[in-house]
């Protein structure tokens, strides 16, 4: 077996940082992280490239019964994303969809309230958009994050993981403006096989990094509007 490359998340993220350096000191760059795991990756983004933190939430939709298998996915700003074969070839009824909707999509509004803390969401509409998660593997919560993300109107949209199959990191350059994977193994197996480190990010760290990058952002901010009315 290869030797696994990254310790934890955030040694993770600060590697991916490297590859996206073209992004930083700009003011249309920000960083949407998929909680939980990819939070920790995406913090040490944005604090190299000096960018705005934040998150995009996205929910399997669970079959009934067999929740383990998605018959699609839902994701933050009211998109519902359905994998049309395994709805027709089970036969889910639309009233079954929407019941499972609706419960995906409290969970994912009482996460969005926790995680943000009553900040708005943020304007998506002419910045550059840098999504990451921990890795990639088949890619269905990206993609439903993706979908999302566009219908937002964003200038460009920027896939970027530490760690994905090839397969599915060249499957998303044709969804995107660019993507970014640092490291792509052959044979790939699991995002988990790559870190030394993988345990589960709690929702308090989620919580923990997204008001210390809200702290840390703003305070840079202000800095540099001082700076800048001293020298005008």
């Amino acid at each position: 077996m290869q030797h696994r490359p990254y310790r934890d998340r955030a040694e993770a993220g600060r590697h991916l940082a490297e590859k996206l350096i073209a992004y930083a000191d700009r003011s249309d760059v920000l960083v949407l992280a998929l909680p939980r795991g990819g939070v920790p990756v995406a913090y040490e983004v944005a604090r190299a490239l000096d960018a705005p933190l934040d998150v995009i939430l996205v929910r399997k939709l669970g079959v009934p019964g067999h929740e383990e298998l998605a018959m699609g996915a839902i994701a933050s700003g009211g998109m519902r994303l359905l994998n049309e074969s395994v709805v027709r070839g089970l036969r889910i009824s639309p009233e079954a969809i929407d019941r499972v909707t609706e419960a995906e999509q409290a969970e994912l509004e009482r996460r969005e309230r926790e995680y943000r803390d009553d900040r708005p969401a943020p304007d998506l509409r002419g910045k550059s958009v840098i999504v990451i998660d921990d890795g990639l593997a088949t890619g269905a919560s990206m993609r439903a994050a993706v979908v999302a993300l566009r219908r937002q109107r964003p200038a460009r949209l920027v896939v970027a993981v530490p760690v994905a199959a090839a397969s599915t990191c060249e499957e998303f350059r044709y969804e995107v403006d660019e993507v970014v994977c640092a490291f792509t193994p052959e044979p790939f197996h699991a995002v988990g096989l790559w870190y030394e480190d993988f345990s589960q990010t709690t929702d308090e760290e989620v919580r923990v990094l997204l008001d210390r990058a809200a702290r840390a952002h703003d305070l840079a901010r202000r800095k540099r509007d001082a700076s800048n009315g001293g020298s005008a």
